[in-house]
Parts: structure tokens; sequence; C-alpha cells
């Protein structure tokens, strides 16, 4: 059995009660922290572990706190980014459900780290119920002299609020949700100047997604070296996974970041095969956004060696033959689905999430979902595969935020590897509309002109 270090005590009855997760060794890292280390001690044992962000980007942790201006006189805050809005993925929900207590830990021990006295949980909309169980945790917290003024004699004093978003995919973007967090529209700032810098209030900030903030408690716990020892390279510690798709097993998995996808993939202590004994066709690791992987990369790198389930070797190659890790999303597909069909889903998405502040990202999202529409719906042309390249090609790196590119790559992606797929949906109408829909009448009249 693996090693878990974030829920090892998830099915225990009662852990996300102060009384149980306590007798299991909760607020141990508090203790820790706050009796035996100084602020930059913490953040120093976050480097030593080399924990990298779990929301998706993978930014080493420990350097981005160290980036956190510290003017005098002016208020410091961790903001933590439980808006988990990636299609694909429902780790964070898992783990807010289950052991909220554990979210909380790692909420006082960071920011005992930061120097921050008001700290924020950020939970998406369509989370409302669990909206109760964190603020049920944090009142126990209160009440046992986890937060409020002085808390263990140490003359540290927090306090600690979850707000709820209005359900913006968006505002999963640090900076729109510190504009959301105050009140306005959840639109992306221009950066620089960085949240670090100016965040929250005009204040120095930092914004991390909920595993990030909650592996803090076992690296203050067990030392960041020995944190480091779990996983390999540049990928260290354990990683919540979300799987889901044609699987045996779909659920959320805690994994080592030492073990292939081979293995995560086929092996019964993880997602057991694929579902009715059918083929693998293809894989997203990482969530909507990622390049989407063709069977034969999904196992196996360009290279030929074992792909692993790290940032580096999910991304090796580049684009043309990776992906990424990103959230941790892992969507697998059997061959019986429609590339293009889950493709114009994804563009879907994004069209409707994207706030449309800047051009490429406004237009470009709902263009890119009109042209998928018509030809999974029997209206494609050959010129329009080009075309959705082009139309990615203006968005990806023009954007003010990363939604522009998140919006491109799996297209992008799509293209690439299943082209031929791309291609038969133009010339064979009828079949696509009779495989994806059971139609066999004949396609709908070209409504769209591009």
């Amino acid at each position: 059995m693996a090693r878990k270090l974030l829920l090892e005590h998830a099915q225990l009855e009662g852990i996300s009660t102060y009384e149980v997760y306590r007798k299991n060794g909760g607020y141990r890292a508090v203790e820790k922290a706050l009796k035996t280390m100084s602020p930059d001690a913490v953040v120093e044992e976050v480097k030593k572990s080399g924990l990298r962000g779990r929301g998706g980007a993978g930014f080493p942790t420990g350097m981005k706190w160290s980036f956190l201006a510290k003017p005098e006189g002016v208020p410091r805050y961790l903001v933590c980014n439980a808006d988990e809005s990636e299609p694909g993925t429902f780790k964070d929900r898992y783990l807010m459900e289950k052991i909220p207590h554990l979210l909380i830990e790692g909420m006082i021990t960071a920011s005992y780290a930061l120097g921050a006295n008001t700290s924020y949980i950020y939970i998406r909309g369509e989370y409302s119920w669990i909206l109760f169980i964190l603020e049920k945790a944090i009142s126990e917290a209160y009440a046992a002299g986890w937060l409020g003024k002085n808390i263990l004699g140490s003359g540290y004093d927090l306090d600690l609020y979850v707000n709820i978003g209005a359900g913006a995919y968006i505002c999963g973007e640090e900076t729109a949700l510190l504009e959301s967090l105050e009140g306005k529209r959840g639109n992306p700032r221009i950066k620089p100047p960085f949240p670090a810098i100016k965040g929250l209030w005009q204040s120095p900030t930092v914004v991390n997604n909920v595993e990030t903030i909650a592996a803090v408690v076992p690296i203050i716990n067990e030392g960041g070296d020995e944190y480091a020892k779990i996983g390999t390279g540049k990928s260290t510690g354990t990683k919540l996974i979300s799987a889901s798709g044609n699987i045996n097993k779909p659920g959320v998995y805690e994994i080592e970041m030492s073990i292939s996808v081979e293995e995560f993939l086929y092996s019964d202590e993880w997602c057991g095969g694929i579902k009715n004994g059918k083929k693998l066709k293809a894989c997203v690791p990482g969530g909507s956004s990622v390049p989407i992987l063709p069977h034969f990369l999904v196992c196996k790198t360009a290279n030929g060696e074992n792909r692993m389930m790290t940032y580096e070797s999910l991304s090796d190659g580049g684009f043309a033959t990776g992906s990424m890790l990103g959230s941790g999303g892992f969507i697998v597909y059997d061959e019986d689905q429609c590339i293009v069909r889950n493709t114009w889903n994804f563009s879907r998405f994004y069209a409707h999430e994207s706030c449309g502040q800047c051009s490429p990202c406004r237009e470009g999202t709902s263009w890119m979902e009109k042209v998928l529409h018509r030809m999974e719906n029997g209206q494609g042309k050959m010129s329009d595969i080009d075309l959705l390249t082009d139309v990615a090609k203006n968005m990806e790196g023009n954007t003010i935020c990363p939604l522009g590119d998140a919006a491109a790559w799996p297209v992008n992606a799509a293209i690439r590897h299943f082209r031929e797929e791309f291609e038969w949906h133009v010339k064979e109408p009828k079949l696509c509309l009779e495989r994806n829909y059971g139609l066999v009448h004949e396609p709908v009249a070209n409504t769209i002109a591009v």
C-alpha cells in the first residue's frame, strides 16, 4: 500500500470533528510551529520539502512564500483557493468534506509562517454544503483555542473566514479570486504587480490551493527533508488525483509521485484498468485545460520510457508529445469515445466561463465552440480544422490570464493527435451523427457562417 500523508484517516468515523481529528494527531504541526519554530524556520522547512503548488501550476511553494513583501505597518494575508472549478478535478472537495480540520491546521501553520493575522478560504459557489462543514470546523478550532487571540500563549493572533464565490471558473485565477473576495467582479488583474506585493486590498498576499496548504501539516510534522524523500526528482511528496472516465474504479487517490502512469491506470490499488474490457484511446492527465494524450503516449514517453505520475515526466517532450500533471484531474477515454465531441464539450465550458475582459479569449473561445459544434453536428468543413488551429494559436499567450491558454491547449492537442477523427466528422457526417446520437437523418442545415 502506498503511503498516505493527507488521506490516512479519511475513512475514519467522525474524522471531520475536532475531537476525533485531535485524538489522531491533529494540530501537532501548529504546536510544533508556534512553540519551537520561528516563522522563517517554517518557510525553510517548506522549501526543503520541495512542495510544489497542487492547484495546477506546480510552482515551488516555499519560493512563492519567500517572495511575500513585508513592509512595516502593512497587513499580510493568506488566501486559500478552494474554487476547484477545473472539469475533471474534485480532490479538494473530497479533502474539505472528509477532513476539514486538516485544511484549517494547514491554514494556521502557513499563516504563522507568513505573518498573516487574517486569512481566508475562498470556496466555489457549487460547494455550498461544504461551507457549513468548514464553518463548523472553524468554530470548533476557535473553541479549542487554535484560532483567535494569543494562540497557545505564543502571542500570535489569527482570524480565519470562509467566503463563498458565485460559481465563476475565472475566480480560480488568483487575481480574479482576490477581486471577488474584495466584493468586485471577478476579472483577472494585469500582472505585475503580483499578489505577493499588492494582493488583497493592495496588501502582500499569498494564494495557495487547498491541497498545497494541507500538505504543510505533514511537512512540519515530519520535516521537509523527510517529505522530500517521497517521490522523485522535482516532484516530491504525495499527490491527490481525481480519477474519472472509463475506468473500473473512479475516485480520489493519494499517490506517491514515484509510480508510473501505467501502474496508476491498471493496478487494482488505483484505477483498476479500462471499464468493460475496452481498449484505452486517450487520457487527459491533469484536468480539462491540459493537452490530451493518445493511447500510445499515455504510458510511454516519445522516447519509449515509462511515463511517470510526475510534473516532469507528464510534460516530457513538451506539448508535441507530452501534457501536464496540472490539477490532477485524470480523465480516461476508451475506444468508443469521440474526441471531437469531448473537445467541443470542453470548448463549451471555456466559452461560457470566459470573463470577456480581453478580445482573444472572449472571441476565440466563442468561435471555437461554434465551429466544433457544427462539426460535431454534421455541418463541418475541412477548412474548419485549420481554422480551429489558427484561432487557438491567436489565443495562446495573448490573454491577461491563463484561461485563453487553457481553452487553446485541448483543441490544439486534439487536432495534433486525432486529426483523422476530425476529418472523418467532415467526410462522414451521417455516420458521425449515427455513432454519437443514434441519428440517421440528414445533417441539419449549416447556420454558422465563418
